[in-house]
Order: structure tokens, then C-alpha cells, then sequence
């Protein structure tokens, strides 16, 4: 039988018609107002770690009960495992994590991604409803990596919530387009509000086997409510074209075929920078866009080691304060791109310290933010002689 909610929000009413479930929805989701003509609403997910923040170990579960789940319907060998930017770009490395750890063979991991890469193939695709619609998927840099992701018989593409489906569909037909051997798709999220015949259309126009995994799922309907303040509101959430190639140190964008491992004294490393790891207080340890990932690893690390942690990530989505968002703050990204960059939820008073992990090389932006939260700087960094390990480089402006 289903329950049905109804959210008011200042762009508009949002009912949700939920399926039982295990796991109690107000513990998965909250909700608030987007500044967007195509979508006013955001489910605001409690286990992702993006915009609100969120305990190491509940995203470890997390990850660990999706990949479970998908692993238990025979996934087969040599699949693609695909986390959806930006948002999801963390859920979907934390689940191939996961299922390499869970036993999964020949899995390789990829992420989506906004940006511009000169001289690497790529597919492109649109996710109609978000406020920045293009997306890129570019071919993997390694021989062995390219012909897997050429050759792989099953997709498992990941995200926080399906709404429609139909930015994966767009996906797996330009995937069909340079694999037409591809049998299977797993459709992997947190929650699926995808209406029933919105799934049969996927499903249908896919030719493909589609399985769906979640926590919980149901239908949602919108009612538009007209808002003049937030409705003017004008955001800019596209890039400006540049090649990024420079200002990028995350791999996941390239393909990965095994999780990434941080050096094994990284806590050690972090307290050089004066860090005090005997606190009362949690630490917040932020990522940064679609390299959100290196701030779970050392979140979980500190965990590990009896700290109090919590993790979240900077985001480029304009969402108005309210409901779900108590806080907004504001600033300049820091990928020479000139959009705005938001963090949400954040009184950095709530915390003993806060480590901003990022990809790129300190700017202004940067520093701006470590001044103002008084931060420390950990920059990620593969290392050159292997290709899963990497580095954080610890200061403190």
C-alpha cells in the first residue's frame, strides 16, 4: 500500500507516493526549493555526504548494501560501473568500491563529468531536467581500460535519485552506439521515483535486460507554484569550455579498475599540519565538486581512528534556504570557470576542524574558503609510480 506525502515548498507543492520500504524515508531524504526553471525541487538525500552532512560510517553503508544488492543478481565479469556527476560522482566510486571489496572481477569504474578534457573521445549526452544539461563520458586512458569499457556486457550506472530515467536512457543508447554487444543494465540509486511507465519506456527503448536497485521508491508529481523572488534568480552553471586537463588530479573520470588507497600514515601526516586529533567536537571534512570522493576516504580514516567525523562536498546546484537547507553559502569555483560554487548546512562553529580536500592547485577561491573557515588545505594527488595510490598534501594557510 502507499503512503503518500505532501512537501510544501516556496516553489511549489511535492507529493510523494512511497512503496513500503525497511529503512524509514525521513532517514534517507529531506527536501527543498531549487533555483531552476526546470526543476524546483531537490530531494536532499541524509546518507550521500553533498548536501548535508554525513557520518563516514553511514555512506560506507550505504555503498556496501547497493553494490550487495547488485552483486547477489549476477552482475557477471568485466562489467562498467558508472557514478553520474556531479552529484553522485561519490556514491558511485564508494559503491564500485564496495563491490571490488565484495569480490566483484574485472570491474571498472567511470564518472561523468562537466568538464573539458582536449584530445580524449567522449560520448555526449543531456540531463534535460538539471540546471546544467551537458555531460561528457570520455573514453578511459588505458588500452586495457578502453577495450573493457568498449566491450563490457553490463553497465551499472549509479545515482542519488531517478526521477524520470530518461537522462540513462540517453546514456545507454549513446553507449549502444560504440558497444552494441552490451546485454544487461543495472540502474543503481538511493531512492526511484521514476513513474511506472516512465520505466517501461527506458526499459522498452533500452532492447536490453534493466534491473533497478534501491532503498526505496514510489511515484512523485510536482504542483509549480509561481515564486517571483526565486523565480528571477539567474544562476550560471556552465563552464566556459576551457580544457581542464591541468587543474584535474582526480582519476575516476578516466577509469579505474581497482579502489584508490591513501598512504597508510595519511592521519599522521594530517596532524603535522596542526591538526589536533584529540577533539570533542566532530571534524568536517569537505570535498569539492565532482572530486568528492578523497573526503570519505580520509573521513574514514579518522573514523577508524575513534574520531567524530562528518563529510560533505561543495556543489555547483543553486538551491534556496529552507526546509532541508538551513544554511547557504556562496563563493567562486575553483576550476577557473567563474561559477558559483555552494556549500550547504555549514556552521563551521559545529566543528573542531575542517580539512577542504580538493583536486586542483590552491587559488584564490581556495584560500578564501580556508580563511574564512579556518581550514586546512589537503590537495589530492595520484602517485606516479602506481596508479591506485595517493597522496594528501596537508597545510594550513
Amino acid at each position: 500500500m502507499l503512503k503518500t506525502l505532501t512537501i510544501e515548498l516556496d516553489t511549489g507543492t511535492l507529493h510523494l507516493d512511497v512503496e513500503p520500504g525497511h529503512i524509514p524515508l525521513n532517514r534517507l531524504l529531506g527536501f527543498a526549493a531549487r533555483v531552476s526553471s526546470k526543476r524546483k525541487f531537490l530531494l536532499v538525500s541524509k546518507v550521500l555526504g553533498k548536501h548535508y552532512p554525513v557520518s563516514p560510517k553511514l555512506m560506507s553503508w550505504s555503498y556496501r548494501a547497493l553494490a550487495r544488492a547488485v552483486l547477489k543478481r549476477d552482475v557477471g565479469s568485466g562489467s562498467l560501473w558508472i557514478g553520474m556527476a556531479e552529484t553522485a560522482t561519490g556514491l558511485g566510486y564508494g559503491v564500485f568500491e564496495a563491490a571490488c571489496r565484495e569480490g566483484a572481477e574485472q570491474v571498472l569504474f567511470i564518472q561523468t563529468t562537466r568538464y573539458h578534457l582536449d584530445g580524449i573521445e567522449r560520448l555526449e549526452f543531456e540531463e534535460a531536467h538539471s540546471h546544467a544539461t551537458d555531460f561528457f563520458l570520455y573514453y578511459p586512458e588505458q588500452r586495457k581500460h578502453r577495450d573493457q569499457f568498449l566491450m563490457a556486457e553490463t553497465l551499472v550506472l549509479i545515482d542519488d535519485e531517478i526521477s524520470t530515467g530518461k537522462t540513462f536512457l540517453r546514456l545507454i543508447k549513446a553507449y549502444q552506439q560504440v558497444n552494441p554487444g552490451l546485454r544487461k543494465v543495472f540502474i543503481v540509486s538511493l531512492v526511484n521515483f521514476a513513474h511506472p511507465d516512465d520505466r517501461s519506456v527506458l526499459e522498452d527503448q533500452a532492447g536490453v535486460a534493466v534491473e533497478w536497485v534501491c532503498f526505496r521508491q514510489g511515484r512523485m508529481r510536482f504542483e509549480d507554484k509561481q515564486n517571483d523572488a526565486i523565480d528571477s534568480i539567474t544562476v550560471n552553471v556552465s563552464g566556459n569550455g576551457a580544457c581542464k586537463k591541468a587543474l584535474l588530479a582526480w582519476p575516476g573520470r578516466l577509469g579505474l579498475d581497482a579502489p584508490i588507497s591513501l598512504e597508510s600514515h595519511v592521519v599522521e601526516q594530517l596532524c603535522g599540519s596542526g591538526f589536533n586529533r584529540d577533539q570533542q567536537r566532530p571534524v568536517l571534512v569537505l570535498g569539492t565538486g565532482e572530486c568528492n570522493a578523497p573526503a570519505y576516504l580520509l573521513g574514514r580514516e579518522l573514523e577508524r581512528q575513534g574520531l567524530k567525523v562528518k563529510v560533505q562536498s561543495t556543489t555547483r546546484s543553486p538551491i534556496h534556504q529552507g526546509n532541508d537547507i538551513g544554511r547557504v553559502c556562496q563563493f567562486k569555483d575553483n576550476y577557473d570557470d567563474g561559477i558559483p560554487n555552494f556549500i550547504y548546512n555549514l556552521n563551521h562553529d559545529d566543528y573542531a576542524d575542517i580539512i577542504l580536500c580538493h583536486e586542483t592547485p590552491l587559488c584564490e577561491s581556495l584560500n578564501d574558503r580556508l580563511h574564512a573557515w579556518r581550514a586546512i588545505s589537503a590537495r589530492f594527488e595520484l602517485q606516479p609510480d602506481s596508479p591506485n595510490h595517493a597522496k594528501l598534501y596537508f597545510s594550513r594557510p
